[in-house]
């Protein structure tokens, strides 16, 4: 036998659930509990007490109806009769009336009708009779037994006897039902998932810190409105409103406040300190809410199994009414009941009485007034289901009433969630809600990165760069500590990697700050910061992986000098709109693209007439239309890096102004155009290095003011005498060729200060080379060569030799006259060096700082 607590726990939930329960459903439970307590006490009472008494239908009830003189007294007649075989059997019957009633002793068959006159026996009988009470039925106790037992499952309706275990059944499908969703483990998952999620955001300390500075952000701002303008430095615009961001570009303005140029910046400082640990708790919770949002969004599941059990039980509410309703008037005091056993009791017809009848029927009507209160509640379950789209859900309500205006709507699973949620409590989704806006998130962040990253900790990585500048580099961070910004004396700050890079006005405190670099870093800027890096900011770099992520506010930087877009640029998607406005870059200097271009951009000549350096490195694309290069008349300075060139464009002819021009990495095999250069009169550089030419062309002695010529990495095999003849070149690279002599004519490059034929085939070096007496650089390495003339000693000027990789035996002894050279500057072998006479390796060893007469 199962006690109430073991049905009831079929009820049972996790209490953390209960936020999950609106009153209806906390309404229907309880229904529930008292309707298995109906059903508990139904069945211990019919279990206990239930019970039919019956007794037989006497025919003289009926008979007295037509007789009434004989009514009121019994005919007493003993007859004795003999059966077929000859014995003698007696058979007692009473007479009530005139109809006789055979015991069930005597066989009915054998039975035989004689009238007797009253004998003075029957008399004494009449006499006891007359002093008792009641019918005598003469049937005894066992006979009693059988027909109440018979007549219990003969005259009583089903629905008397089963009505306890119905009600039973009936209940504990409508509490599965009812709990059903919290049970399933498709949804049981999530819904736990999410009850855990929403417990730790409803008491998390960032939530509280949150909807708190939210609740009297107004009154903090009118605060700092009148006393943040003494505390904080200011920074007016010195320029004019020319170039001023338009409404489309990403600036950031808190509320509250005007930037313009000629005002100062006013920032709210922030007075909240989270603890280490709330806020690390707080950024987990953020991340768990991001997934499972992701998780639960993509189906309804939760909500169609809510809505299949609410139907379900509603039907079974329909069903339960229409089908007990018809019994209620079955359920009486008094039956009539034919057991057919005659042939056992001597009675056709028995009248019997139920004793639980009354207390039966006061229970049947209790549980349909439960089951139609509860049917009621199911339909209106129902209406409230299909009356608002639960699958959707806006947070209008918590944005209008707090500064997350980005808290997003959700639908689905999440939705509907969310909506029976705010049936228990609506504080709860406006908790939760902090954690579904990026705005919050974002000031989380901020709090606890201003937290970890102090000023003392900044100025640790600060440090100095190749040009001796102060240089900050930050790397994948959340944000932009505050206190960089107090770093005044920087010249050089890095973001990289910062997704959330604001750029306050505070950093017009950096009066120092000239060079910039954005590393995949989409940095948004307030008015007040933009009006000072407008002023301020000379150099940027910019890295990114779509267009997309370079801000909008850099092509309006009007006093920038140079510019690095390092970035894919030719996607099918942007087509370059990332460059329309460098028309407002209007003191540009030097532009520098890395990326994939396949035809110059045509924007880039917006600053054509300023520009004197145009840096394009591609990434093998080959680069096509290079017609645009004709209208950069001033560009002194050209590299066109790996664009798959095979031959040297005829629009870099037109550029008059052209100084130094670098086609490094391209596919050029030959350069016979090189005879129009002679137009270019200002050209002192040429760099063609890391191509594929076979020969130099003699025409090459037209480029006559040529001072540095780069042809290493090619596949040249000898050096023609008009290479030669350029009496201004000053350094000439052919390393990683295939040449094998040192033409003689080289003696001829009196200016000559660096020579580079490393990794060549040379055996031989001419003593004519010797004679380049302004030579600072040799570099010999990688070759064949097997001896160094004593001439060396010529070569005063001499810093850097380099003679590693070749056949040498041994090192001239002259290498001391070299007086500029030292070990540091010799690459050679350490056994050739050891070789070396004391004195001359006391002469390399010496400091370098240690003047000479006749030195430079």
């Amino acid at each position: 036998m199962f006690t109430l607590a073991e049905v009831a726990s079929l009820n049972d939930i996790q209490p953390t659930y209960r936020i999950l329960k609106p009153w209806w459903d906390v309404f229907m439970d309880y229904l529930a509990v008292v309707m298995l307590m109906v059903a508990i006490f139904a069945g211990t009472m019919q279990l206990t007490k239930d019970q039919v008494v019956c007794l037989p239908v006497l025919q003289s009830t009926v008979n007295s109806k037509a007789q009434p003189g004989t009514s009121g007294k019994a005919d007493f007649t003993t007859v004795e009769t003999t059966t077929g075989q000859g014995e003698a059997s007696s058979m007692r019957t009473v007479s009530f009336g005139s109809a006789p009633t055979v015991t069930p002793d005597i066989p009915l068959s054998g039975a035989t009708s004689s009238q007797y006159q009253p004998t003075e026996s029957g008399q004494e009988l009449k006499k006891e009779q007359k002093d008792s009470s009641g019918r005598k039925t003469n049937l005894d106790f066992q006979q009693y037994v059988f027909i109440n037992q018979m007549c219990y499952h003969l005259a009583l309706p089903w629905y008397s006897k089963y009505f306890p275990y119905l009600v039973l059944i009936h209940t504990i499908i409508l509490i599965v039902s009812s709990n059903f969703w919290f049970k399933y483990p498709k949804t049981c998952s999530k819904i736990e998932h999410f009850v855990s999620i929403l417990g730790k955001c409803f008491e998390s300390p960032w939530t509280t810190k949150a909807l708190s500075e939210t609740a009297c952000e107004d009154s903090e701002e009118n605060k700092q409105r009148l006393t943040g303008a003494q505390s904080l430095p200011k920074y007016v615009s010195t320029s004019s409103d020319e170039g001023s961001p338009s409404a489309s570009t990403p600036m950031i303005t808190k509320s509250g406040f005007k930037f313009s140029a000629d005002k100062p910046m006013i920032e709210v400082p922030s007075v909240t300190i989270l603890d280490k640990k709330d806020g690390e708790q707080a950024k987990a919770l953020f991340e768990k809410v991001r997934k499972f949002r992701a998780h639960v969004e993509d189906s309804d599941l939760i909500y169609k199994l809510y809505v299949g059990q609410t139907v379900i039980k509603t039907v079974k509410f329909i069903f339960i009414l229409c089908y007990t309703a018809n019994f209620v008037n079955t359920i009486s005091f008094e039956h009539i009941c034919n057991p057919k056993v005659e042939h056992l009791i001597g009675y056709t017809q028995f009248e019997c009485t139920h004793n639980m009848a009354y207390m039966l029927k006061k229970l049947l009507i209790s549980y349909i007034s439960l089951i139609c209160v509860y049917g009621f509640i199911c339909l209106y379950t129902l209406f409230w289901l299909f009356r608002i789209p639960l699958k959707e859900y806006s947070f209008e309500k918590v944005r209008e009433e707090s500064s997350f205006s980005d808290i997003p709507d959700v639908k689905n699973d999440f939705a509907f969630l969310l909506h029976m949620v705010d049936q228990y409590d609506q504080l709860y989704s406006k908790r939760f809600g902090v954690f579904l806006s990026e705005v919050s998130e974002n000031k989380l962040r901020e709090i606890s990165l201003n937290h970890e990253w102090t000023f003392e900790k900044l100025r640790q990585h600060v440090s100095r760069n190749a040009q001796d500048k102060q240089e900050l580099h930050l790397f994948m961070l959340s944000g932009v500590p505050d206190a960089v910004f107090d770093l005044t004396d920087l010249d050089v700050l890095k973001l990289e990697l910062i997704p959330e890079a604001k750029i306050p006005a505070k950093i017009s405190q950096m009066t120092n700050l000239q060079e910039l670099h954005l590393c995949h870093c989409p940095a948004k800027v307030e008015q007040t910061a933009f009006s000072f890096l407008r002023d301020h900011l000379r150099c940027l770099y910019v890295k990114f992986t779509d267009v997309a992520e370079i801000p909008a506010w850099v092509y309006l930087l009007k006093n920038l000098r140079e510019l690095y877009l390092i970035g894919n640029l030719n996607s099918e998607n942007n087509k370059m709109i990332g460059l329309e406005s460098l028309r407002e870059l209007r003191h540009l200097k030097i532009l520098h693209v890395k990326s994939n271009l396949t035809k110059i951009p045509p924007n880039i000549t917006d600053v054509a007439p300023h520009l004197t350096k145009l840096v394009i490195h591609n990434d093998g694309t080959k680069l096509v239309v290079l017609n645009s290069l004709k209208k950069m008349t001033n560009v002194a300075e050209l590299e066109l890096q790996n664009c798959e060139l095979e031959r040297i464009p005829h629009a870099i002819f037109s550029l008059s102004n052209l100084q130094e021009l670098d086609l490094k990495s391209n596919s050029i095999r030959t350069i016979e155009e090189i005879i129009s250069f002679q137009h270019l009169k200002r050209l002192t550089c040429l760099k063609l290095w890391h191509n594929k030419i076979v020969n130099i062309p003699s025409s090459i002695t037209h480029i006559k003011n040529l001072e540095s010529l780069y042809l290493s990495n090619n596949k040249l095999e000898s050096l023609p005498a008009a290479v030669f003849s350029l009496q201004k070149l000053r350094c000439l690279d052919v390393s990683y060729n295939s040449i094998a002599l040192i033409p003689v004519e080289i003696g001829l490059l009196q200016n000559l200060q660096h020579f580079h034929i490393t990794g060549n085939k040379v055996d031989i070096l001419p003593k004519q080379l010797f004679k380049c007496v302004k030579l600072r650089t040799l570099s010999l390495g990688q070759n064949c060569i097997t001896s160094i003339p004593d001439k060396v000693s010529q070569l005063l000027q001499l810093t850097h030799l380099e003679l590693k990789g070749n056949c040498l035996d041994r090192l001239p002894a002259t290498l001391g006259q070299c007086q500029l050279l030292r070990k540091s500057g010799l690459v050679v072998e350490d056994h050739l060096f050891d070789a070396l006479p004391s004195e001359v390796k006391e002469v390399l060893n010496q400091d370098t700082s240690i003047p000479f007469a006749n030195g430079i």
